[in-house]
């Protein structure tokens, strides 16, 4: 049985599970890249719903995992040389579960880096562009009169889904084969069309690949699973 008592988020959200790996997150677009990719290699896993609405990742439990209070985070009993290992930050979890599985990340060199320049492309990028689309568009930004700052980031949604759209040409994945690069992307996009309501503000339905791209995405069953994980109240 492993012992994860020398990590105090476990005291906030115990593990009845200790040998598989936790994973403390939401199901956002960042919680759901993990929870899609655990239900993608069949790793065991015990998910901990935590709540960034009621403020849960800035306790003293969640900052003793991840400082800067934000999820999803992750901690695997059986890590590098079988110690416990915690992680956080989704793109090095990604990075982290594809090599500790040998799944979704290519073993060739060349490819392998290729891969990682579009999940990086994900994280600095697409990632937080799509964010402030959803503030300014839905969320409290919409009382801002000023209406260039959402002009702004809708028009470097536009070019970012662009970028997608060209890298698609030709292709069902953003490499040849399904990875961890599509695994980041998917929620995000989902999410901008839908929860954010920004179909019509990006001219989603004006491109090419990414639509069909995306519905590929979803009908696969470990991403319709982990879309819902961890399961809110």
């Amino acid at each position: 049985m492993a012992d994860l008592s020398a990590f105090p988020i476990t005291r906030r959200w115990p593990a009845q599970h200790p040998d598989r790996l936790q994973l403390y997150s939401l199901n956002t677009p960042n919680g759901v890249k993990v929870s899609i990719m655990l239900e993608e290699t069949g790793l065991p896993y015990e998910p901990h719903l935590v709540d960034i609405t009621k403020d849960e990742t800035w306790g003293p439990e969640f900052l003793s995992l991840n400082p800067n209070g934000k999820i999803p985070a992750i901690i695997d009993p059986d890590g590098p040389g079988g110690k416990p290992l915690a992680l956080f930050e989704s793109g090095a979890i990604l990075f982290y579960l594809a090599e500790k599985t040998g799944r979704f990340l290519s073993a060739d060199p060349a490819r392998r880096y290729e891969t990682l320049q579009w999940v990086m492309f994900q994280m600095g990028g697409m990632g937080p562009i799509f964010g402030q689309v959803g503030y300014f568009h839905k969320f409290a930004g919409k009382a801002i009169e000023d209406k260039r700052p959402l002009e702004r980031y809708a028009t470097e949604s536009k070019r970012v889904l662009g970028v997608l759209d060209g890298r698609l040409e030709g292709r069902e994945w953003v490499m040849d084969d399904y990875s961890i690069a599509d695994i980041s992307m998917l929620g995000w996009v989902r999410n901008l069309i839908g929860f954010y309501e920004a179909r019509d503000l990006v001219g989603f339905d004006d491109l090419k690949n990414v639509p069909a791209w995306l519905e590929r995405g979803l009908a696969r069953p470990a991403v319709q699973r982990g879309l819902e994980i961890p399961k809110r109240a």
